[in-house]
């Protein structure tokens, strides 16, 4: 019966690392085949390329990708739109959320209910985007300038972050705190 024991912990801890893989999965999905549905499913494209490497970077198997591609490629894909949420977090950083969803109303609700939990609210379009350039080559959100955070604000803006990463809807969350 010790066989027994040691199997649980490690089927333990496999639920736990696959949940997080699935998380990830999931969002790699939706980037790949809303790529694809600008692309046509052009896989020479930069656009989906980069969305693919993206998802190699987190080792997502190969069949998964294609079938994304295909997924999105095809004519009764779903309409996946794209929305940036603005905030401000603790000491007065800004927060840059980027969403992918098919129910714009859900997705707002959810980020509201999110910052809402943690004592912040939206901001107004444009309100902490100003703190930001996007750069060209990854089209990533790169702070112009930055705030300094106490360690108190900076364990607040960490609990802020997980949680709003944990939603489906939510892909990236920038920040400009150090």
């Amino acid at each position: 019966m010790s066989g027994h024991n040691k199997w649980s912990k490690i089927k333990n801890k496999k639920a736990v690392t696959d949940a997080v893989k699935s998380k990830i999965f999931s969002k790699m999905v939706k980037l790949i085949s809303t790529a694809s549905k600008q692309v046509n499913g052009d896989i020479s494209s930069p656009i989906l390329r980069a969305t693919i490497d993206k998802a190699r970077e987190y080792n997502m198997p190969a069949d998964n990708i294609e079938r994304a591609v295909k997924k999105g490629a095809s004519s009764d894909a779903e309409a996946l739109e794209a929305i940036t949420y603005e905030a401000y977090g603790p000491g007065g950083s800004a927060l840059v959320i980027e969403t992918l969803t098919t129910n714009r109303n859900k997705a707002a609700q959810e980020v509201k209910f999110i910052l809402s939990q943690h004592g912040f609210s939206l901001a107004a379009q444009g309100s902490a985007t100003w703190a930001f350039k996007r750069e060209p080559a990854t089209n990533n959100l790169e702070p112009t300038t930055t705030i300094k955070l106490s360690e108190d604000d900076g364990h607040k803006l960490e609990a802020l972050i997980e949680a709003l990463e944990e939603n489906d809807e939510v892909q990236e969350v920038y920040t400009n705190a150090i």
